[in-house]
Parts: structure tokens; sequence; C-alpha cells
């Protein structure tokens, strides 16, 4: 891939470093940062850069982490303002630490941004929040277009890939965001080549359709260092191609899929 550069890009890699805000692109060692960063896309990472999970496909530092900024809602807003951005994508690390395990946090950053600059639509990855159904309402009833929660994987590889998560409150998430909020689009993504099937891969997409998941995320699982899991297989792009096909089949509004495809990529895109 493309090393970034251009104004842009420059310029998201100083407001970060600025105003001490991190985002996925780089903590998740993401393939497409070249690419989003010089196209003035950028998905932003809340409430530091270290997770309390230790999922093994992910080179997100983990640990015990700082206590949160309470600055960082206006920074960000700010940023987005500054940026004048249309699309904003966010996500965070897990933080079972916390008693409400960061929702508030990540609301008052959504309702900063919104105050701050209106016309920019929101996207927000969440983590799962232990399914408690408080913290998924505290966020969900933020201005948001799109509530984001990924599955990662089939059901069978959850344990050996999100050491912590479960496949069934993955998707009570999900249906909790569209009971809550039924104009909110919801959102799910999937990791290809740890090992699973085509026909698990199918399960999974009913599965998500039943709790009205909206937008479908596939994407090659690519291993960041040796320290995670090794990947299992390559998909070709006629597969991603076959099974994006599939998916759609199943109802969903928009999948994109492709080697290079992450949960935000073209994610403005997935709106339209």
């Amino acid at each position: 891939m493309r090393v970034g550069g251009g104004d842009r890009y420059t310029f998201i890699k100083n407001v970060s470093r600025e105003f001490n805000l991190h985002t996925v692109c780089e903590e998740a060692r993401c393939p497409n940062l070249g690419e989003c960063w010089s196209h003035g896309a950028a998905t932003f990472m809340l409430m530091g850069d270290v997770c309390t999970r230790r999922c093994h496909f992910c080179s997100v530092s983990q640990g015990r982490p700082a206590p949160l900024d309470p600055a960082e809602p206006e920074h960000l807003a700010q940023v987005v303002r500054a940026m004048q951005l249309d699309y904003c994508v966010l996500t965070s690390v897990t933080r079972d630490d916390l008693p409400d395990q960061g929702a508030d946090h990540i609301a008052r950053t959504i309702e900063a941004i919104h105050a701050a600059w209106p016309r920019c639509r929101l996207e927000m990855l969440i983590p799962d929040f232990r399914g408690v159904r408080a913290c998924v309402e505290r966020v969900v009833r933020t201005p948001l277009t799109v509530l984001a929660h990924n599955v990662e994987t089939v059901p069978r590889l959850q344990k050996p890939v999100r050491n912590g998560a479960i496949y069934e409150r993955s998707l009570s998430v999900l249906a909790m965001a569209r009971e809550i909020r039924p104009d909110v689009l919801t959102k799910s993504g999937l990791m290809l080549g740890l090992g699973e099937t085509r026909e698990e891969l199918r399960q999974v997409f009913a599965d998500l359709r039943a709790v009205g998941c909206d937008i479908l995320t596939m994407g090659q699982y690519l291993q960041p260092t040796p320290a995670q899991l090794p990947v299992v297989s390559y998909i070709t792009p006629q597969e991603f191609a076959e099974l994006r096909e599939e998916a759609l089949a199943f109802g969903f509004r928009h999948v994109e899929a492709g080697p290079l495809v992450r949960s935000s990529y073209h994610a403005w895109e997935h709106v339209r």
C-alpha cells in the first residue's frame, strides 16, 4: 500500500498529535491509512490507546488504562470542526475498568461534535458494554447516524479470536440499538481468513439480519505482529465478490467486501 502524503495527510497527523488524539488507523496498523488520510478521512479512537481486553487478533496495547481525559470530547469536537468533516467515524478501546464502561464519555463526545459541527454525520463503533442495556442506550440516544459493533468472526472461532467477547452478546447489542432507536442504522464487521467456512459465514449473515443489522463489512485478516494470530488462509478478490452478493441476498442495505476492507473503510458511502 502507498505511504500517505499530501496536505490532508499531514494535517490529520499534526492535529492528532496537537490534541493528543488517537486514531485506530495507527493503533490497529490499518493498511488503508495512507489512502484514507490523504482523502481527509480518519477514525478516531476514544478513551486512550490501552484496552482492557486481550483479543488475539488485535495490536492495540493491552493492560491498565489511564484515567479518562475529560477534555477529549471538546478537543475532538474542535478537530472535526476545524477539518469541516461531513462524516466522522469514532471507535474506542474497551474499558471494562469503568463503572459504565465509558458509555457516558462516548456519548458526551458525540454530543460535543454535533454541537460544534452539526452538519457532520457520525458513526460510532462501540465495544459490547458487557451487554448492559443502559450503556447501549446512553450512546444510541445521541445524534448518531450509524451504530456499529463488530462480531469479528463466526461463533466457532469467537473464543480463540475475541477473548472476553460472546457472539450472542454482540448480537444482542445490535438488537438493543435497533429497539431503542429504530431510525439509527446498525452495522457489523467480519474478518476472513481465520479458518471460517462459507456455511458458517452464511449463518452469521442470517443472524445479523435477524437482529436488523443494515450494513456489513468483510475484509481479510492480516496478522499485525508476530504476537497475534497467524493467517489461516487468504481470500481471493473473487471470493469476496461472491460473498458480497450472497450477503446482499440476505437483505443488507449495503455490503462492503474486499481484502483491504475494514469497518470504517469508505464508511461515508455506506449510508448513501
